[in-house]
This record gives C-alpha cells, structure tokens and sequence, in this order.
C-alpha cells in the first residue's frame, strides 16, 4: 500500500531526528528558555527580514489558531474568515468554544478578496444595530489554503490595505506554508508575508517536524501577555526545547524550503499524469495537494493499492479525491502510483 492521505503521516524529517537524539541528554530550561530555542528564534527572525520580531513555539495547528485568534480579539468580536477555512470546517468549533464566532465570507477557490472583506466590514457598520452583534475584529487566511491555492502579493497587499483601514490585524495560517513558499508558481516570500501579515505561523508538524508551529508577530506588541494565554489553551510544551530543536533543524540550511520543493516537484509530476490521462483537476492547486475527479470505478479499483482522501461526500458515479505528497514521499512511489493510474 502507497499512501497519499497527508502532509503528516510519516514522523519527521531525519536530520530533526538526528538532532533530536543528539540532544536528548542536555539538560536545559523549560518553556522554551533553552539555548536551542533562542537559536531557532533568531534563524527565523532572519528568514523573515525582522530582527525585533516576537516568536513563540505552540505544540499544534488548532491550538496555534484558537489561541492567537484569542489574542488578537475582544470578547464582543469574530473572526473573518473564507466559508471553506480550516477554522470554519475542520477544527471542531475550537474557535466557538474559545468564546469568538467564525464569520463566514465566500471562497473563491479557498481565498477571499478584498471587495468581499470590505464589504462585510461596511455593512456591519452601517446597520444601526451593530452594537447588537458579533463585530468583525480581524482577518483569517491560510497559505496554501484549504485546497492548496496561493495568494498573490498584489492580492495580500489588498487585504493589508483593508484590513490597515478597518483597523483589524491580518492573520495568516501557515500550516503548509513550506509548500507555498517552494513552489514557482508564487511571487511571495517569506519576508513579503512578515511585512504583511500582523501575525502568522510558520508550519512545522506537516513540513518535516515531529510536531509544533512557530507564531511571528512583527511587532512584539500586537500580542501582548502572549505566554500566558498560550498556557491557558493548553498549547505551551513543558520540554520547549523540542521544539527549538525541531525548528533549529528547519531553519538551518535552507532546510525548509527545500523539503518543500521536493513535495512540490512531485505533485506536479502527478498533476501532468492526472491531466495526460483526461482526468478532471476539480481545483488548480500549485502546491502539494492535488484535488482530482475520478469515476468511483477508479476510486475503488485503486484504493485497493493506495490510500487517498475523498474530498467531500461519494457522488453518485464520481467523486473528488485528494492525493498529497510532503517531504518523506518518494519518487518511487509517485511512479507506483502514476503505473496504476
């Protein structure tokens, strides 16, 4: 059996291990006030182009977003965000019960756009009711989003502009942010998005990590009493060093960028089949999700020999699927793969 399921099944990226155990006996702080957290702190720092930026390692995605989303809101606000985000669909109502609402705009292909965010934000505050209702107290995006799409620079520097005239931060989740970067489909960097974005994450638990995220905020001050709020969501790692380890690893020899490329490479090797043998690409995704329509005939004949997600509810004689590669995937069995197709 191949497995094309997600970014996330393999455990980590060997040189992370190697560090790891290479490290294992050092006695260090906790919390992450070791030397090896300090180090990844700096890496990162430099990789953004923001030598004052604050960073904070969180153990997981969706303790990552609900505590941030915490942060950056008043008790009366929500968060903005596409109907198809990872925090509107896929992370059991974590934002809810932190006590903010999702408000919901509509997707195009996984993004929002500016006259959308815009609107909703002019609306809410020409009804003469608003002090009745959920206000709108900051923006959600992910890059990749939730079908693998990317932003453009000229599109984020839209929703700066928005977001800077409302008076709202701009949030970006970064879960396979590794993918988005590496491919030569965008034109947005890592420092474009640290000068963009008030705060966002850098992905590690599905780009070669064993676990963990790494917030950046810009400027120290957009979130104030950060450490605390991350304790009280559960989402600060006692062992913090683990964390720096890990991260030290990505960030050390252009590490990070070039495990993505590899998964991106491949996908796109699975693309051109996908489309050579008339197969409909449901979305156009230049990272490491690839979202396919296949007779369920195919889906059943292959799920035999490789796992895959369906995306969605089986239809009725086609479904869409998701293949995903990341960085442990080998070429051995794309082309597995690529036989049985």
């Amino acid at each position: 059996m191949i497995h094309f399921d997600t970014d996330y099944m393999e455990g980590a990226h060997p040189e992370i291990m190697r560090r790891l155990v290479e490290t294992n006996l050092d006695q260090t702080t906790g919390y992450g006030t070791d030397p090896y957290t300090a180090k990844a702190k700096e890496l990162i720092r430099k990789a953004c182009g923001k030598p004052d930026a604050a960073v904070y390692f969180l153990v997981g995605g969706t303790q990552t977003n609900a505590t941030v989303i915490d942060a950056l809101l008043d008790k009366f606000e929500g968060v903005l965000a596409a109907e198809t985000a990872h925090i509107n669909v896929h992370e059991a109502g974590a934002i809810e019960a932190s006590g903010h609402k999702v408000l919901t705009l509509p997707q195009h292909d996984g993004k929002v756009n500016k006259d959308d965010v815009e609107k909703y934000i002019t609306d809410f505050y020409r009804d003469d009711t608003y002090e009745h209702m959920v206000a709108p107290g900051m923006l959600y995006i992910s890059h990749p989003t939730e079908f693998g799409t990317l932003y453009t620079l000229e599109e984020l520097k839209g929703l700066k502009a928005v977001c800077q005239k409302a008076g709202i931060p701009l949030y970006m989740d970064g879960a396979r942010l590794g993918y988005g970067l590496a491919t030569d489909s965008t034109n947005v960097t890592l420092k474009d998005i640290a000068e963009i974005c008030d705060v966002f994450y850098i992905g590690g638990t599905k780009v070669g990590a064993l676990f963990g995220e790494a917030v950046v905020a810009a400027d120290p001050n957009t979130l104030p009493h950060f450490f605390p709020i991350v304790k009280q969501h559960g989402a600060l790692l006692a062992k913090g060093r683990l964390l720096g380890v890990q991260f030290e690893a990505l960030f050390t020899n252009n590490m990070y960028l070039e495990i993505g490329r590899h998964a991106v490479r491949l996908a796109m090797k699975l693309k051109k089949t996908f489309l050579e043998k008339g197969y409909k690409i449901h979305i156009d995704s230049p990272t490491n999700q690839q979202f396919v329509c296949m007779p369920n005939t195919v889906i059943d004949r292959l799920s035999k020999y490789a796992s895959f997600e369906l995306w969605g509810p089986r239809g009725e004689t086609e479904t869409v699927v998701r293949f995903v590669t990341d960085w442990a995937t080998s070429e051995k069995d794309v082309d597995k793969l690529i036989g049985l197709l």
